[in-house]
C-alpha cells in the first residue's frame, strides 16, 4: 500500500500475543457516544465460546496495532475466546506462505482485494455468505462497491462473498487553510466547475491556487496518479475506472487520456501551481502543502489524502489552522453521484471455526468500530455508527465523507500490477508535466503493460 510506504512504516519483530479484557479501554455502558445495546446483545448471542481459539493475522503494526487490539479486547471480554493477533513485515508473502503450507491462521486481515482474490481463487477463503453481503449492501456507503471488493471466484469457479470490510482510508480530499479563504472571500467549491473558477479567481487576485508536488524518492509521481484517478471517478462511470484497472480500458483510451489532461489543467500551467509547473516533479509531497501555511500563503488548496495533516507544520490545529472540502463532481456529470477515492481492509476466514465466524459477526456491531473511531486513524462506511464516536469532527466529516458515498473504489493504481502501478503510471506522470503530451504519457504507459508476460 502506498500509505504504508508514505508513512514509514517502522520494522518491527513479528509478534503476537491475546486480547484480554483487561484491556477494555472504554467502560461499557459508561458513554452515551458508544452503542453499548450492540455489544451487549453481540455478548449475550456469542456465550457458548469461551475457551475457544481464534487467530487473527494481519497488516497493523505500532500504534495501528495498540488500536485494533484495544477493539480485539472487547470481542474476548463478550465472548471468552482465546483470541490472538499477529503481524509480519512482509504481511502480504506471510500469508501466502502459511496458507499454502497448511498452517493459515482463523482469520486473514489483508488491504489488497487481488490479493484476497488469488487466495479466494485457490481455495484458501471461506465464503462468508450471502446474508453478509446483503448486510454490506445494506448498512455500507456505497455498500455495492464494498460488496464488490469482497466477491471474488472460488477454486470452483463460482463467485462468492469472501471479504468483509473493516476500516478505511479517504483520498478524495483538498486540503485549505480556513483562515486564507475567509480573508480573500473564497468560498468552498461543490462542483468541478466552481473549483476551476475558484482557481482562476485566485490567479485574477493576484496569488497561486495549488500547491502540488509529485516527488518521492523512487516513488516519484504517485501523487499525479491520485489526481487522474479522482478525475476518471468524475468523468466516467465507475465500471470503465474498474475496466481501466485490469487493461481492458486501455490507458490509451479517449477518456484515459481526457482525465490526465484535467490534471493537467491545474498541474501544467504556470500560474495556478506555486514555483511553476517545474517545481511540480521536483517538489517532495511532503513539502508541497507548506505553502498553504506562509505569509503571505504560496497556494490557497491542495489534494492530498487523509494522512496529510502528519506533514502539516508542528503544532497546526485541525479545523482550525487547517480544513478540507471533498473533491467536488462535475455538474455536468450527475449521474455519477459522489464517488470516492480511498483504501480499505478487508477480513477473510482462512480457517474455518465457531470462534471466526463469530469475529465476523462482531464486526457488524458499532461498538467494533466506535472503540477505534475514538481514539484515531479509523475511518468506516458503516452507516450505524455514532458519528460522535469520532475522535476530532475533521474525521467525523471523513466519515460522513464514506457513509454518503455512492461509488467508492480502490487506489487504482494499486490494483495494476506493480510494474505500471508502481512503475511506469508514475514515471508516466512526471513525464507528462516535465512536458509530454497526455497521448504520448499514456502511450508509454500502455506500451509498459503490453509488455508484460
Amino acid at each position: 500500500m502506498k500509505k504504508s510506504f508514505l508513512m514509514g512504516v517502522a520494522v518491527a519483530a513479528l509478534f503476537a500475543g491475546a486480547a484480554s479484557a483487561a484491556d477494555l479501554k472504554f467502560a461499557p455502558g459508561q458513554d452515551s457516544k458508544f452503542n453499548w445495546k450492540s455489544y451487549d446483545e453481540f455478548k449475550a448471542a456469542h456465550a457458548d465460546l469461551k475457551g475457544q481459539p481464534l487467530s487473527i493475522f494481519g497488516p497493523w503494526r505500532g500504534e495501528d496495532e495498540a488500536f485494533f487490539r484495544s477493539v480485539l479486547a472487547y470481542f474476548t471480554e463478550a465472548t471468552g475466546v482465546d483470541a490472538k493477533y499477529s503481524s509480519s513485515e512482509n504481511y502480504e508473502q506471510q500469508i501466502v506462505i502459511d496458507t499454502q503450507a497448511g498452517s493459515p491462521p482463523n482469520i486473514a486481515i489483508l488491504p489488497q482485494p487481488g490479493l484476497l482474490a488469488d487466495l479466494a481463487g485457490k481455495g484458501f477463503l471461506t465464503p462468508l455468505g450471502d446474508d453478509n453481503s446483503k448486510w454490506i449492501k445494506d448498512n455500507y456507503g456505497a455498500g455495492d462497491s464494498w460488496v464488490g471488493y469482497g466477491t471474488y471466484k472460488g477454486k470452483d469457479g463460482k463467485e462468492a462473498f469472501y471479504a468483509f470490510p473493516y476500516k478505511a482510508d479517504v483520498k478524495s480530499l483538498v486540503w485549505y487553510v480556513p483562515e486564507n479563504f475567509e480573508e480573500a472571500g473564497y468560498k468552498i467549491p461543490t462542483t468541478m466547475e466552481e473549483l476551476h473558477a475558484l482557481t482562476d479567481q485566485i490567479v485574477k487576485d493576484g496569488g497561486v491556487p495549488w500547491c502540488i508536488g509529485l516527488g518521492s524518492g523512487g516513488a516519484t509521481g504517485w501523487p499525479a496518479t491520485d489526481w487522474v484517478e479522482d478525475l476518471m471517478l468524475r468523468m466516467q462511470p465507475p465500471e470503465a475506472y474498474d475496466k481501466w484497472t485490469t487493461n481492458e480500458l486501455k490507458f490509451t483510451d479517449p477518456a484515459v487520456v481526457a482525465a490526465i489532461d484535467e490534471f493537467g489543467k491545474f498541474a501544467k500551467n504556470e500560474k495556478y501551481v506555486d514555483g511553476g509547473v517545474a517545481a511540480v516533479a521536483s517538489t517532495d509531497f511532503r513539502d508541497s502543502p507548506k505553502g498553504l501555511f506562509a505569509v503571505p500563503p504560496k497556494c490557497y488548496m491542495h489534494h492530498q489524502a487523509s494522512f496529510i495533516p502528519s506533514f502539516f507544520p508542528e503544532g497546526t490545529k485541525l479545523g482550525q489552522d487547517a480544513d478540507f472540502f471533498y473533491m467536488p463532481t462535475y455538474a455536468a456529470h450527475p449521474e455519477l453521484g459522489k464517488p470516492v477515492l480511498g483504501a480499505g481492509t478487508l477480513v477473510s476466514i482462512t480457517k474455518e471455526s465457531k470462534a471466526a465466524r463469530a469475529f465476523i459477526d462482531f464486526l457488524k456491531t458499532p461498538i467494533a468500530h466506535e472503540v477505534w473511531m475514538a481514539q484515531s486513524s479509523f475511518l468506516t462506511p458503516y452507516k450505524g455508527v455514532s458519528t460522535d464516536a469520532y475522535a476530532n469532527p475533521q474525521m467525523k466529516k471523513e466519515g460522513e465523507i464514506l457513509t454518503s458515498a455512492t461509488t467508492f473504489r480502490f487506489d487504482g493504481s494499486d490494483l495494476m500490477p506493480g510494474k505500471i502501478g508502481a512503475g511506469a503510471f508514475w514515471t508516466g506522470m512526471v513525464d507528462f508535466v516535465g512536458g509530454k503530451s497526455a497521448e504520448e504519457a499514456a502511450g508509454e504507459i500502455q506500451s509498459a503493460w503490453d509488455g508484460i508476460k
